[in-house]
């Protein structure tokens, strides 16, 4: 299964570059276990795994991140994936089972949103999708409350003062923040 996954993130790597994301692995297995599976990758597709497999023998990294479940393991690793931002700081964390394989469409939506929702200042609906329009923070005034109302009157943008929405800039289209995905 992380054979399929590595392939699958090494296809998509430019798709994650181009959204100013650096993909990073981590397995608590030996480099030079890194080195013969990537190796063998390449043998047997033509596929070069193109980003970084840190290797965390002890699992000092992996524990730290809860990665390794004592309920399930105590040396096996569950599948997770963690976006951190360019200040440091983890933004979402998935936590697959350790038979179900990662869903690359998914993380790749999940960097999209966080990047909207930041430069839009906004929320992302659920089943939101790139190019859709985005949550407007409610009002924190009764003025702003009653301007809103307004607005989604004549706009038809909404459904109440605490639920109404835009389209966001095209700046925060095309605008990209730095995120990497472990």
């Amino acid at each position: 299964m992380c054979t399929t996954e590595m392939i699958s993130f090494a296809r998509a790597n430019t798709y994650f570059e181009n959204m100013n994301t650096c993909l990073i692995g981590l397995s608590v297995d030996s480099n030079a276990s890194h080195l013969a599976w990537v190796y063998d990758i390449f043998c047997r597709t033509g596929i070069r795994i193109p980003f970084p497999i840190i290797a965390d023998r002890n699992g000092e990294i992996a524990r730290k991140y809860g990665m390794i479940s004592n309920d399930v393991s105590t040396t096996e690793t569950v599948r997770s994936v963690f976006v951190i931002d360019d200040k440091g700081i983890v933004r979402t964390i998935l936590t697959y089972p350790m038979n179900i394989g990662r869903f690359i469409p998914e993380i790749a939506r999940i960097v999209q949103a966080l990047q909207m929702s930041d430069c839009a200042k906004a929320s992302t609906p659920a089943n939101w999708l790139p190019n859709q329009p985005v949550i407007v923070s409610p009002p924190t005034t009764f003025n702003e409350l009653i301007e809103r109302n307004s607005e989604i009157e004549s706009n038809r943008n909404g459904l109440t003062w605490y639920l109404s929405f835009k389209q966001p800039d095209d700046k925060c289209i095309n605008e990209n923040f730095v995120l990497n995905i472990i």
